[in-house]
Formats: C-alpha cells, sequence, structure tokens
C-alpha cells in the first residue's frame, strides 16, 4: 500500500506541466507546435533558451520534491527501504508527466523527471549521468541520443552501486528498485520511439537547429 501512496504522491506532483504553463502564458499550447511534445527540448525549440531553462528546472524540481516529500513522510516507518519507496515517488512523477489526466494523458517523455529522480540518488549517480548526457549531447547535437543514453546507463550504474552497498537496502528491496528503474528506462525508450527511427535515417533534429 505504501507504494501505491508514493506513486500517487508523486503522479500529482508530476501533473504540474511546466512546459505547458510556460506556452499558456505566451498565448500557446506547446504540444501544437514543434514536435508536439511538452517538455525541455520542445520549449527550447519552440519559445527559447529562458523557455528551455525553465521548463527544465521545474519538471526537475516537481520530481526532486516529490521524492524529499516520500522520505519525509516515511522515514521513520520505512527507513529500510527509503530508497525504493523514492524510486516509486519518482515514477508517480514521470507518469503524471507523461500522461497528465487534466490534459488528455498527453505531456511530455520525462527526461527532465528522470534528471530529478537522478539527483535524488547521490552525488555518485548524479555526476556519472550527467557526464554521460553532457558529452553525448557534445558530440553528437542530439539531445534525444544523451537522453537514451543516460536511462540505459542509470539502471547499469544502479545495479553496480546496489551490489556494492551504496544504498543500503536488503537484496529483495535491491531487486525491486532496479526492476522499477528498468521499467522507467524502458518507458523512456519507448516514448522516445520515433526519435530512434530518426536517428537511424539521419532525420534527427539537433540541439538549436531550426
Amino acid at each position: 500500500m505504501v507504494r501505491v501512496i508514493c506513486l500517487f504522491i508523486g503522479y500529482v506532483f508530476g501533473l504540474f506541466q511546466t512546459a505547458y504553463i510556460y506556452g499558456r502564458m505566451n498565448g500557446i499550447d506547446i504540444r501544437e507546435y514543434g514536435s508536439g511534445n511538452a517538455g525541455t527540448t520542445n520549449a527550447l525549440r519552440v519559445l527559447g533558451k529562458k523557455a528551455g531553462i525553465i521548463v527544465l528546472l521545474g519538471d526537475v524540481a516537481k520530481t526532486v520534491l516529490a521524492v524529499l516529500l516520500v522520505r519525509i513522510l516515511f522515514q521513520r516507518d520505512y527507513g529500510d527501504m527509503l530508497p525504493l519507496l523514492g524510486i516509486y515517488a519518482a515514477a508517480g512523477a514521470i507518469l503524471g508527466h507523461n500522461y497528465p489526466v487534466h490534459l488528455g494523458f498527453k505531456g511530455g517523455k520525462g527526461i527532465a523527471c528522470t534528471a530529478g529522480l537522478v539527483l535524488t540518488l547521490g552525488p555518485i549517480v548524479t555526476v556519472l549521468e550527467s557526464a554521460t548526457f553532457l558529452l553525448a549531447v557534445f558530440l553528437t547535437r542530439y539531445v534525444s541520443l544523451g537522453s537514451i543514453l543516460v536511462v540505459i546507463e542509470l539502471v547499469m550504474d544502479l545495479v553496480v552501486l546496489g551490489q556494492m552497498g551504496y544504498y543500503g537496502m536488503s537484496q529483495e528491496h535491491l531487486l525491486e528498485f532496479y526492476l522499477v528503474c528498468t521499467a522507467l528506462s524502458g518507458m523512456a525508450i519507448w516514448r522516445h520511439k520515433m526519435n530512434i527511427k530518426n536517428l537511424l535515417h539521419g532525420t534527427e533534429r539537433k540541439i538549436f537547429q531550426k
């Protein structure tokens, strides 16, 4: 039951659609422009750098806040599985972002929210995933490629760190931890299926490309 509560808490936070709200403040529905995605990259392309930064920070923050709230609420009774409950809260935030009920379940791809999750998983994970993303985007200028590589690497990093005792959970909780992260990674890759197709055909748009 506690897992469902954490998912719900995260989902409510995820419903704060930063790109959609910022777009409406500028007189547009961001989902009707560019890629049709209510996320950071599309906001950057359609509304400019300032919009991209604001949307990024907003989507990262809502995941971080959801995880922090869950930790505060359950640290006393569920301290031995707090990282697991945190990832459920993050999963809820990503689901709320990707499939917002109040917007007809048409949201973003969840990468900025995933960045928020990464920040809650500790400095080692933050440094590793940030390095992978920045290097991939710097070398290729494909944000989508950097995003895909990050969600794949995230699963591998968590397994390695988890088995090294970094998260201090039992093997049973660790296995569940890995499975939830793998599901999130799979969803992110699925949400990027058109980007993957475009990358394979050489038609994917690069960052800052009109």
